[in-house]
């Protein structure tokens, strides 16, 4: 997946903006007293491009709904229609809302609340705010739309001009899609509609003949560009109809519309895509009527909600001891390798909390262990299935481990790492530099994989990883016989 083109210090700028309350209008916080599966739980929205993921039927939709009906555009109906037939439990359900508005009040939040009283939504003076919603059907193609079927009937006659795009909406739409819509056209349709004639080569298309994505990407970036400032939007799927990389690029223009027009986005996303330019504040994942914060793989999310085909799940922290309890793994269980799925949750917390809930419910029909971290202030329980790493800080326990047994390993591992076995004085010297100069050990192995000859940073882990699981057979083989347990048992 490639690396998102937002810089660190935008996001780090939008973050503080969002602490500092530096928006004119912004929706701080949303908590759920009640509403379809959740109770009692809260949200908070400290970057103003949020995403939130979770499998299917796992509320994410009320989730959006939920923020969106702090707002007086957004009828509580469009995201909560009341049936007469299954609906009856509705009564109580009750969102409390903390937002910044400072037309209302300049220097201090605002509390508002929304709530369902026996037939019908009650919302006490009510903020306004733009909202502009962006559902599913907005990848409907043009031709399945009824407002257009009267430009495919002959007798037709279309008066309006062919007009091209507004240039700083082909800029972004450009971006996003990866692919020039310089020779696109719109043409006013109906009363405040536009219908989109696009151009390849020498030949003119409709937008009958656009694919969804392209369709909804030019409509949507067209009606975000003309939002006033501060406004607020929902998006449903943001992946739907979109290339992976489109995915990322449209997330990646979100975020600049914050940054530029101080607008706000709460969207839905199954795509991990869409999870990379965010950093970790930005993501929750909706799990079983509870509200995770932090960046989880649309991978691990399958697992923390329980739905794992093989026999033992493993919980780490993020993707560096991911990597490691894999290698260890991997060396170890041998065929039994393959009933294993490690996952990293981001925390310590996230995957304590994760492995116990898999404990303790009957449901889950998988096994799991979870791996904390050296420096973790999670308590170690191996009774339980929590077990921690050695040393402290992960990535520098496992270079310090490996540097420190040069004189057995150096030739190993410089030809691991992908170098001529002459490169051995090379590899050493540069380990003792980088020793000496590092300041963040999350940088350690790619620092050591561009002074030795440019060589990836996979590679060089991995190199490291590889042989420090031959050099602590003890620990990795508890490790291993805990697993071969579990899968035995499951």
């Amino acid at each position: 997946m490639a690396l998102s083109e937002i810089r660190d210090s935008t996001k780090i700028e939008l973050l503080e903006k969002v602490r500092q309350h530096d928006f004119g209008k912004y929706l701080l916080k949303a908590s759920i007293e009640k509403i379809r599966g959740f109770v009692g739980e809260e949200i908070n929205f400290e970057f103003p491009v949020t995403a939130l993921i979770g499998p299917n039927g796992s509320g994410k939709s009320a989730v959006l709904g939920a923020a969106g009906c702090a707002y007086k555009p957004i009828r509580p109906g469009t995201f909560f229609p009341k049936s007469t037939v299954g609906d009856e439990s509705m009564s109580g359900w009750r969102v409390e809302y903390e937002l910044i508005d400072k037309d209302l009040n300049a220097r201090q939040t605002t509390k508002r609340t929304s709530n369902f009283r026996r037939t019908k939504w009650v919302r006490g003076d009510v903020a306004d705010r733009e909202v502009l919603f962006f559902g599913i059907e907005r990848t409907v193609p043009a031709g399945e739309k009824t407002r257009y079927k009267q430009l495919m009937r002959s007798t037709y006659v279309h008066k309006p001009p062919l007009e091209p795009l507004d240039p700083a909406v082909a800029t972004q739409v450009e971006h996003i899609l990866g692919k020039s819509v310089a020779d696109y056209r719109a043409t006013r349709y109906g009363h405040d509609d536009k219908f989109l004639v696009g151009r390849s080569g020498d030949s003119q298309y409709s937008e009958f003949h656009f694919g969804a994505g392209e369709s909804s990407i030019i409509r949507m970036v067209s009606t975000i560009e003309r939002a006033s400032k501060n406004s607020l939007i929902l998006i449903e799927e943001i992946e739907n109809g979109l290339h992976p990389v489109a995915t990322r690029r449209m997330v990646e223009y979100l975020i600049d519309v914050a940054s530029r027009k101080s607008i706000q986005t709460i969207f839905t996303t199954h795509s991990d895509y869409a999870l990379s330019p965010l950093p970790n504040e930005a993501i929750w994942a909706s799990i079983d009527g509870e509200l995770r914060q932090g960046k989880l793989s649309v991978e691990a999310l399958r697992a923390v909600s329980g739905r794992v085909d093989s026999k033992l799940a493993v919980f780490v922290e993020d993707v560096f001891a991911k990597t490691w309890v894999d290698a260890i793994l991997r060396e170890t269980l041998g065929a039994d390798y393959d009933q294993v799925e490690v996952h990293a949750v981001q925390g310590d917390g996230n995957a304590v909390k994760t492995h116990r809930g898999h404990m303790s419910n009957p449901a889950v029909k998988f096994k799991s262990l979870c791996v904390i971290d050296g420096d973790s202030e999670q308590a170690e329980d191996k009774e339980a299935g929590v077990i921690r790493l050695p040393g402290t800080q992960p990535e520098l326990a496992v270079f310090e481990g490996i540097r420190s047994r040069l004189d057995q390993d150096l030739a190993v591992l410089t030809v691991s790492c992908q170098r001529a076995p002459e490169a051995q004085e090379l590899v050493s010297r540069v380990l003792e530099e980088v020793a000496r100069t590092n300041r963040d050990p999350h940088l350690i192995f790619n620092q050591v994989g561009i002074k030795i000859g440019f060589v990836s940073e996979t590679i060089v882990r991995g190199a490291f990883l590889a042989l420090w699981v031959r050099a602590n057979p003890d620990f990795c083989n508890d490790l291993a016989t805990r697993a071969r347990a579990l899968i035995a048992a499951a």
